[in-house]
Formats: C-alpha cells, sequence, structure tokens
C-alpha cells in the first residue's frame, strides 16, 4: 500500500475544488456579460464550451505523456495554467473599453481555455492515479475524489452571491487559493509509477485494450454524459433563476445541487455493491432526464426545488462511475482508457453541451419574441446570425438591448454620466456605450410594452432549452441498458475483463 496515498487523493481532491469554483463562479457570471459586453447566449455558450473543448483536447494529450513524463510534472505545468488564465481575466474591462466587443470575446475565451487546459491536465493525472493507490475500491475512491467538483460548485456559487459587490474578476479568480494548496502537495509529496513505467504493459498494448466494443460504447454515452453533466451546468443557474425570476434563487438552488452531490459522492461504494457500477448508471440516466424535463416544466419555488433535486440525483454518479467501470475493465491501460473517456466527455461538452443549449435558449427565444411582436424582435435581435452545427442559422437577442430595458436603462445613463463627467463620453473606447445610449434613445418608447414580451421569450427559450436536453439522458439509459445486457450474456466471457 501507498503510504501517502491520503495525500494525493486530497491533491487530486483539490485540483477539483479548484476547477469547480472557476466553473461556478463563471456560470453566475453569464448574465453580467451578456449585459455589459452585449453577448448573445450562442456567444456566451462558445466561451464556456471553448473552455471544456480546450479541457477535453489536453485530457487526451495529456493521458498519452503522462508515462513519459509521470504524474508531478503534469501538476505543476496544470498550476501554471490556472495562474495565466486568471492574470487574463484583469484585461477584459480594458479590452473591452479600448478594443470593443469582438476583442473581449477573445481574451474571455482563452482565458478560459486556458484554465480548462489546466483542469484537464488535472483530470488526465488524478483519474489514472487514484485508481492506481486505490485498487481495492476505484469506483469509490474515484467517485470520494471527484466529490471535490460539486465542492468546488458550491464554493463557487457562494463566491457568485458577491456579483455586483466585488469586481467579477476578483470573485472568478479565487480558484487560486485551492490552487495554490494542490501546488505545494505536488511539490512536496512523491508519485507511484504508471504500468507503463514499471515495463508492465506498452502504449500499443493499452490501445488494443481500448480497441473492442464495449469501450467503444462507453465513449459514445461519455460523450453524452459531457453533453448532459457539464453542458447543463453551464447554464442551469441563469435558466432557474430566469424561470424563477430571481438570478439569485437560480445561483442558490445550483448551490443546493452542488451540496447534494457533494455528499452523496462519498458513499457510491455501498450502492455499486448492491446494484453494479452499470446498475447505478441506468438508474441515473433514468432519473436525470426526469429531472431536467421537471425544470422546465416548473412553475413555482417548490415545483422547481423538487426539479432540481432530482436532476441532482440523477448527475450525481455518472461521471465517476463511468470513470470506475473503465477502472474495473481496463485496469492496465487506465492511463490511456481514463485519458480517452475524458476526451469524449468534454469535447462533446465543449462542441455540443454548452453552444448547443446556448443555441436552443437563442432560437427558441427568438422566435417566441418574432410570434408575439415581430416589430419587438426588429428592435432586440443581435447583429449577425449566430450558427451551430447542421441546424438553420439564428439571430438572437442582444443581451445589451435586453439589459437595458429590463432596468429601463438606469445602468446606462449611470454609465453616461461617470464618463461624461470624466471627459472621456467621445473617446473610442466609449464606441459601444454611445451605440446602445442611441439604440436606447430611439426605443425607449416602447420599453413598457417590450419589456413583457422579451421577458416573456426568454424565459420560454430557457424553457425549451433545458426540456429539450432532456432527450440525451434517455438515449443514455438505453445504452446502461444494452451494457447490462452484453455483460450478463455469455458472449461477454470474451470481453475486456480477461488482462
Amino acid at each position: 500500500m501507498i503510504e501517502n496515498r491520503g495525500r494525493l487523493l486530497l491533491a487530486g481532491f483539490l485540483t477539483l475544488i479548484a476547477a469547480g469554483i472557476g466553473f461556478g463562479v463563471r456560470g453566475g457570471l453569464l448574465e453580467v456579460w451578456a449585459r455589459e459586453y452585449g453577448f448573445t447566449y450562442t456567444e456566451l455558450g462558445q466561451i464556456t464550451g471553448g473552455g471544456l473543448l480546450g479541457f477535453g483536447i489536453i485530457i487526451l494529450f495529456a493521458g498519452m505523456l503522462i508515462d513519459s513524463l509521470g504524474y508531478k510534472k503534469l501538476l505543476l505545468l496544470a498550476l501554471a495554467c490556472h495562474v495565466a488564465s486568471a492574470v487574463m481575466l484583469f484585461f477584459a474591462d480594458g479590452i473591452y473599453r479600448s478594443l470593443g466587443q469582438s476583442a473581449t470575446y477573445q481574451i474571455l475565451w482563452l482565458s478560459a481555455l486556458v484554465f480548462a487546459i489546466g483542469n484537464g491536465l488535472c483530470e488526465a493525472v488524478i483519474n489514472p492515479l487514484t485508481a492506481a493507490v486505490y485498487p481495492e475500491q476505484k469506483t469509490h475512491y474515484l467517485n470520494i475524489l471527484h466529490a471535490g467538483w460539486p465542492g468546488g460548485l458550491v464554493i463557487g456559487g457562494l463566491i457568485a452571491l458577491g456579483i455586483g459587490k466585488l469586481p467579477w474578476e476578483l470573485l472568478l479568480a479565487a480558484y487560486l487559493v485551492p490552487a495554490a494548496i494542490y501546488g505545494y502537495l505536488t511539490l512536496t509529496e512523491r508519485f507511484p509509477q504508471t504500468d507503463a513505467q514499471k515495463g508492465e504493459i506498452s502504449y500499443l498494448g493499452m490501445l488494443r485494450d481500448c480497441l473492442v466494443p464495449f469501450f467503444l460504447l462507453l465513449l459514445a454515452v461519455h460523450a453524452m454524459v459531457g453533453y448532459v453533466e457539464l453542458g447543463t451546468d453551464s447554464w442551469i443557474a441563469r435558466i432557474t433563476g430566469s424561470i424563477l425570476a430571481d438570478p439569485q434563487k437560480g445561483i442558490l438552488l445550483f448551490i443546493y445541487t452542488s451540496m447534494l452531490m457533494f455528499a452523496l459522492r462519498f458513499f457510491a461504494g455501498p450502492i455499486v455493491h448492491r446494484i453494479s457500477s452499470l446498475g447505478l448508471l441506468l438508474a441515473s440516466a433514468c432519473v436525470g432526464a426526469l429531472g431536467l424535463y421537471l425544470i422546465g416544466a416548473a412553475q413555482s419555488l417548490a415545483a422547481m426545488v423538487v426539479a432540481v433535486t432530482i436532476y441532482g440525483l440523477g448527475k450525481t454518479f455518472l461521471w465517476p462511475t463511468m470513470l470506475g467501470v473503465v477502472g474495473e475493465n481496463f485496469p492496465h491501460s487506465a492511463t490511456v482508457a481514463m485519458a480517452l473517456l475524458g476526451f469524449a466527455g468534454m469535447t462533446s461538452a465543449g462542441l455540443l453541451g454548452g453552444p448547443g443549449i446556448g443555441y436552443k435558449q437563442d432560437r427558441f427565444a427568438a422566435e417566441k419574441l418574432e410570434e408575439l411582436s415581430p416589430e419587438a424582435y426588429q428592435r432586440y435581435q443581435a447583429s449577425g446570425e449566430k450558427h451551430f452545427l447542421f441546424l438553420k442559422p439564428v439571430q438572437g437577442l442582444d443581451g445589451r438591448k435586453v439589459g437595458v430595458v429590463a432596468d429601463s436603462g438606469a445602468k446606462l445613463a449611470e454609465e453616461k454620466q461617470i464618463a461624461e463627467q470624466a471627459g472621456t463620453w467621445d473617446s473610442p473606447r466609449m464606441a459601444p456605450i454611445r451605440e446602445l445610449d442611441q439604440w436606447w434613445q430611439t426605443n425607449q418608447t416602447y420599453a413598457a410594452e417590450d419589456l413583457p414580451q422579451v421577458e416573456q421569450a426568454g424565459l420560454y427559450g430557457g424553457r425549451m432549452a433545458i426540456q429539450w436536453t432532456a432527450i440525451v439522458p434517455s438515449v443514455m439509459a438505453a445504452c446502461y441498458l444494452l451494457m447490462l445486457l452484453i455483460h450478463r450474456s455469455p458472449a461477454d466471457a470474451a470481453a475486456p475483463h480477461a488482462h
């Protein structure tokens, strides 16, 4: 037994705390960025999605490098990425004032990408590391390890409650505290060798182990796990807050479901012992699908609490238990197999989850507002079409304009007054604010008529987006049922258990 495995588990746990804080705070900032910088929901989804995409790609490459570089060097590289991402955030507001919306989008996207690269390096290391140091209870300890993620989400959600009271850049950079601690543990602890470093298996052997139908099916299903868990979590606080007409309630519900996940992940072992890892995954997918549908249908706070509780129960065990299934069935190929699994989940969340749910909100909201009032839609539509995969392009609603009508131009008037007093109103960096002010001067006479229609359209977009997402865990449930049947069939004797 490895003597310091508890401290190694703690280091891994803290990497997920850091990742969860960054993710949770960023989710609470989407509405702020829409209002301040004029991003559509599709653009906001691309910012969060770009980070998840970088996460997935780096997991794949880092998983291939673990056996040559070792666990420690990759975790130190992750720490460097986390610091660099925080530094970028402090330039966003200045870039918006001097270079405009497009440049601001780029710096926020790049910061999210670098942060995600750091997370990806961590994820590539900590999963096979935990499976290696706790070989007797892999699924149980992988769930304990991944309790760090919702733990970070809880902290991130609590920090997000400070939005509007402190600079958002400072709030989002709070993840540097757990990052500093895991960096210290990484520097001071000894890490074990991988099976490949011990000479027990080659890269070719690991890849050959993974090229079997059961693993390929696991990859496809984990792509859906990434979509439904991380893609949805990018938006869930904003959508529930919109449905309840209170952004703070959305954040509080996000904190609540994350606390639920954090607590439950410590009890995965006894559940798996009773119903098996695949049985737990099947039940989780069914419950998750029901929860998502109920969130979209909720009409009151009580109904929403019930819905997010069901959704939280459904998503709790998906990601770590999938890793546990891989660890149990591919023990000697864990570094490569878990890297491939993480790549599939994160890439799907980045390319499909965040952007896809953002696109659905844009599309349904735009269609609803155009149905309610074509004139209002013309006033609030964003400039330029947004695209997602092969689906028809959509012109969503401009977040800045929606924000202005929501507060009757109060924040815009305050910004204008400050700029005029400072003598900077006519400067090039204030051009986006002047343009918005001109739009408001032209259209404010319609505000009383437009506001309820704009709010109704946004609410409809959020509800429909989350209900359509419930299709994904429904498909996952069918796949888990197929896996259970395969594992119980005689043909399973030739499956990847024989290592």
